[in-house]
């Protein structure tokens, strides 16, 4: 049985605007683009001609595959930390079973599946784990891939993993300096990287500058 250790976080609104950008609002009132929304500006020039190539009908059929496998897989991690039952589809089963081990490593559980947000960089989200693992206190993200991916095509990961240690430390004045993505691959071992949340908190907040300008918000 895993040790979680509560924290009062105050609950977040979220909503879908008009421009389909997900927002949340905020205790205070105001309202804040989400983490993702703001990392998706990484590599949108890249998708756009990704889709164009392969056509809209074949993308959207990737995607909704991809997005649907990276549900199931943040839900197994989620249902198995929380000691509920975890029964994978047959779709997803070695998937899972290939970082069941990894995820047995996490423990003394700080969030999950938790909204954060952050005055500071005027930004909100929500976290998929904040936790122990080996030992030390890291923001955690599940993620999914079809093919073995290197550091340098997940920055968008690692600065959105920095934002979420940001908010956490800003909210409950724990600082969290490590981050760890575990990746399931298809038909491949997992990856864990970790890196360290200073090495990009810089590259987002810079980010997070060039939305704003291009957004007002």
């Amino acid at each position: 049985m895993k040790n979680f250790i509560h924290h009062d976080i105050p609950k977040l609104e979220r909503k879908t605007g008009p421009d389909g950008k997900r927002v949340y609002s905020t205790p205070s009132g105001k309202s804040y683009p989400s983490v993702t929304t703001v990392t998706s500006l990484l590599g949108k020039q890249a998708i756009m001609e990704w889709r164009q190539r392969v056509g809209e009908e074949e993308a959207n059929r990737i995607s909704s595959r991809a997005a649907r496998r990276g549900t199931a897989m943040h839900t197994l991690c989620e249902n198995y930390l929380r000691g509920t039952l975890v029964e994978p589809d047959p779709f997803d089963y070695d998937m899972w079973k290939s970082i069941q081990p990894i995820v047995d490593k996490i423990d003394n559980i700080h969030a999950l599946e938790t909204p954060l947000y952050s005055d500071h960089l005027e930004v909100a989200g929500t976290v998929d784990c904040i936790a122990e693992y080996e030992g030390k206190l890291c923001v955690i993200d599940f993620k999914t891939s079809k093919r073995v991916k290197r550091r340098e095509d997940i920055k968008n990961y690692f600065m959105q993993c920095s934002a979420y240690a940001v908010a956490f430390e800003e909210l409950v004045k724990i600082p969290v300096s490590r981050l760890v993505i575990i990746m399931g691959v298809d038909d491949e071992e997992p990856i864990v990287f970790n890196e360290k949340r200073d090495s990009w908190i810089g590259d987002f907040v810079e980010l997070r500058d060039s939305y704003r300008k291009m957004f007002d918000i």
